[in-house]
């Protein structure tokens, strides 16, 4: 036996061990307002940084020592100071923003909290339906997303599909299936005053969320359902339909997009948005695939394994998601020039 392999693997472990906890104390700087309370980036010791925020200051002590040890924040061991770099503030003290990291510190304790039950699923068989994430998950999604919705998909994304664009100014249809909490349905209606905006997702805590956000934002174009593609009328048609980050999620995808594409209306445009992920293993060998793998497992495979689906997985890749459209009857299908580090986009039409 190598015994310096041993050793290196080891490090490996408490490395990633040291990332799981760092993305925990992640979560506890957000929660408790922690990093929006250091965004100045002035460097301040741990006892004025609780009287700052009004938590306690023991607890704060030892957060600002594990998050320095993780190389998050500063420290200056003369002063007994700690401070968060501008660069850490622009992914950490950003809610809103389309860079802000915070989704990720909700969705790791939230998913590992289930790990007993995925242990009896690969025992048994089956899965953690979607009614058994908690409400931490359904913000870390929106959090994930959201802010890339607001600012994006109105401009930058749908730039690529000018038809489309165009018939959504003059007044057009959408439907964004899977639509969860609703950002996306909202920044189009926003975006497109004149056209009619609905959101469907079969989780109706979701739903309750996306309802009341739209209220709040006072837009008359906007309707969400809870239910499935299978319960919308067949006419009228759409000329845009969204499937942003849940193709792979899809309980029956075949059978799911041979619907959509029955719904668009001649011309509309199918616009899906998957996980950027590599056909093979070794093209996720990264920690974006590693992560990926992880979301998963604890998600994105089980919740369609419950419902009795074929559990595509997060890291679906690009062949297969091109298979998936064709073989659903969409005769072109183009991948999008959208720059993103986390996210492949493409165009399907009938």
């Amino acid at each position: 036996m190598d015994k310096d392999r041993v050793k290196a693997f080891a490090d490996r472990i408490y490395r990633d061990m040291a990332g799981a906890m760092a993305i925990g104390m992640g979560y506890l700087g957000m929660k408790t307002g922690l990093f929006r309370a250091l965004a100045d980036g002035g460097p301040i010791d741990a006892r004025a940084l609780a009287e700052r925020t009004g938590l306690h200051p023991r607890y704060v002590e030892e957060w600002c020592a594990g998050m320095a040890a993780a190389g998050w924040l500063e420290h200056d061991p003369d002063a007994a100071t700690f401070r968060l770099p501008e660069e850490h503030a622009f992914l950490l003290a950003s809610e809103g923003t389309d860079h802000f990291l915070g989704g990720l510190f909700l969705a790791g304790p939230s998913l590992l909290a289930l790990a007993p039950k995925l242990v009896r699923a690969f025992r048994e068989g089956g899965g953690i339906p979607p009614e058994a994430f908690d409400a931490d998950w359904l913000e870390a999604v929106d959090l994930m997303n959201g802010g890339a919705y607001r600012e994006r998909l109105g401009s930058y994304w749908l730039a690529q599909l000018p038809e489309v664009r165009a018939r959504l100014e003059a007044g057009g249809r959408v439907l964004d299936l899977g639509c969860g909490v609703g950002e996306a349905a909202i920044a189009l209606a926003r975006a497109f005053p004149r056209s009619e905006i609905l959101g469907v997702d079969p989780d109706g805590r979701a739903i309750q969320r996306a309802r009341s956000a739209a209220e709040a934002a006072g837009l008359g174009n906007l309707a969400f359902t809870c239910g499935t593609v299978e319960t919308l009328l067949a006419e009228p048609r759409f000329d845009l339909v969204l499937l942003l980050d849940c193709l792979h999620d899809l309980a029956a995808p075949e059978a799911t997009l041979a619907e959509l594409r029955a719904r668009l209306s001649p011309g509309g445009v199918l616009f899906v948005m998957e996980p950027r992920s590599g056909d093979r293993i070794a093209d996720n060998a990264n920690p974006l695939g590693v992560t990926y793998y992880g979301f998963s497992l604890f998600h994105c495979t089980t919740q369609s394994l419950a419902r009795g689906g074929p559990g595509l997985g997060t890291c679906l890749g690009p062949t297969r998601l091109v298979e998936l459209l064709r073989g659903a009857g969409f005769g072109e299908v183009q991948p999008l020039p959208i720059k993103s580090f986390t996210n492949m986009f493409f165009a399907a039409r009938a």
